[in-house]
């Protein structure tokens, strides 16, 4: 067995914290919808800010919950073609994946902090929220995403079957 490397430890523990960082999340987001529903339904007044915050907290549950999915290995994958190859292209072509990944995840980052510094000025209309905050969940997942591709791209290369 392979000595568990510092980048696997970080990637690890990002990612039981995210764990739980979007358990949270979903309750709270839960919570604030049926408090919504019942205002309006059963008290007959509308909380104007709650499906502002819900909205925003799915768009940070999307991106981190798809970094959870990453680590753990339970997004979508196309691997027809992949089983076919023989054990050497297949290192080989899971190397390439690697690297394709580290290189849209750093764009991903890039990007994002450059769009989320671009609309720092603008503010939500019912929370009054720095829209950088809400845009921020695309950077900040980018550079997770990347922690975790480096560390599979290292254990790949630290792997010595064929």
């Amino acid at each position: 067995m392979a000595p568990i490397t510092k980048i696997t430890r970080v990637s690890l523990k990002l990612n039981t914290g995210i764990e739980r960082l979007t358990g949270t999340c979903g309750i709270i987001m839960t919570l604030i919808v049926v408090l919504q529903v019942f205002c309006r339904y059963v008290l007959n007044h509308s909380l104007f800010w709650s499906e502002e915050l819900a909205r925003f907290l799915l768009v940070w549950l999307s991106f981190l919950g798809a970094t959870v999915a990453y680590c753990r290995g339970m997004h979508p994958a196309v691997d027809l073609v992949y089983k076919h190859l023989p054990p050497g292209f297949q290192k080989s072509a899971t190397i390439s994946v690697h690297l394709a990944a580290i290189a849209f995840f750093g764009v991903m980052t890039f990007f994002g902090l450059k769009f989320s510094y671009f609309v720092r000025l603008q503010i939500s209309p019912a929370l009054h929220l720095p829209k950088w905050i809400i845009f921020g969940a695309i950077p900040i997942s980018g550079a997770i995403f990347l922690i975790h591709a480096i560390n599979f791209l290292i254990g790949e290369l630290r792997n010595k079957k064929p």
